[in-house]
């Protein structure tokens, strides 16, 4: 990465609007103005996730290829399981350029852009099919450009968490009845509590760091992840119940800060790209496979699964779009509800 020593005059610039970049390691300016000085370093990339993981593998197919791509000039180093802060804390890390890139959910992006919460609304998306056609599209990119705009962090590719689905210490979920009074652990997002809420549970968000062991000692009884995190994450140890309630289609974008970016060279910034783009097919077949694998692994480990009817659970979240869809946009949950794919 970019030297160190140059991170605190950086990161004070960027959100000052000026850019005023060293010249250390081949940069840009803010405009993109090419030095023709190729970068030569590590690049730091933060994961919520466990190596091995769908988004672990998405991140060593983006940092093999980056590697390929620069003949080995630019290398990068993995920082598993939040080893440098949880969600909000690599997102706040990206935007002043204390951190160099990171792979998380959207929950802490609508603390910076709004219009991110619209990847809280439960039932938004039909299909994968359909939350991949919205993201690759002109939707996506400019979702992506508002957070750049706003907060100095570079979304490189849409990668995924998947499908979320709702664990619990309680009882098995068949409809929303079963959800109340339990206690909730949602993300660090208003829209989320109030859908739990809305469900019957007694939500309250928590950062995730904390949540196995508030899982493990009852200050919580459930929570909510795709397949995947709640295998890694071991939650069959706490959690007896899973329900497959996929309310909510969940990205997982891998990122960068954008003064990082636009201190690289007009090549080293192609091939930021072309290696994001190679990773993300990459990215969401491991991560469609891990769904299957993960869940006849949950059943080996012992939770009880059940599939409930989704029908009196989307008619329940009904009144968070009526609270919400002012505030994100209506124009903005129309276009991705309506989009044809």
């Amino acid at each position: 990465m970019h030297s160190k020593k140059f991170k605190t005059v950086l990161a004070a610039t960027a959100l000052g609007g000026t850019l005023l970049l060293s010249a250390c390691s081949g940069t840009t300016s803010a405009t993109g103005a090419d030095t023709g000085e190729a970068y030569t370093g590590t690049i730091d990339l933060s994961l919520a996730a466990i190596e091995g993981s769908h988004q672990g593998i998405g991140a060593k197919a983006f940092g093999d290829k980056l590697s390929e791509l620069t003949d080995g000039r630019i290398e990068v180093k993995y920082f598993y399981n939040n080893a440098l802060g949880g969600e909000r804390e690599a997102v706040e890390g990206m935007s002043i350029d204390s951190i160099d890139m990171a792979m998380t959910s959207t929950g802490p992006i609508g603390g910076f852009v709004p219009e991110f919460f619209v990847f809280d609304l439960p039932y938004l998306f039909d299909s994968v099919e359909h939350a991949y056609a919205v993201l690759d599209s002109e939707i996506g990119e400019n979702l992506a450009a508002k957070f750049e705009e706003t907060a100095h962090v570079k979304v490189l590719a849409w990668t995924e968490n998947g499908y979320r689905n709702e664990t619990n210490s309680v009882r098995p979920i068949n409809s929303p009845a079963d959800l109340v009074d339990i206690k909730h652990r949602t993300q660090e997002s208003e829209v989320q509590v109030d859908t739990w809420r809305a469900l019957g549970a007694n939500a309250t968000p928590m950062a995730w760091p904390e949540v196995y062991t508030a899982l493990q000692q009852g200050v919580m009884d459930s929570q909510e992840n795709p397949i995947a995190v709640i295998n890694d994450v071991k939650f069959y140890e706490v959690q007896d119940y899973l329900a497959l309630t996929k309310h909510v289609y969940s990205p997982s974008p891998i990122m960068m800060s954008s003064v990082l970016f636009d201190s690289l060279s007009s090549d080293d910034q192609a091939a930021v790209l072309e290696a994001s783009a190679y990773a993300l097919p990459i990215q969401r077949e491991a991560s469609r496979v891990a769904e299957v694998e993960m869940t006849q692994a949950l059943v080996d480990e012992g939770m009880q699964i059940t599939e409930p009817d989704l029908a009196p659970f989307r008619a329940a979240v009904e009144p968070v779009y009526e609270k919400w869809a002012p505030q994100i946009g209506e124009d903005l949950i129309d276009s991705i509800r309506n989009f044809d794919y």
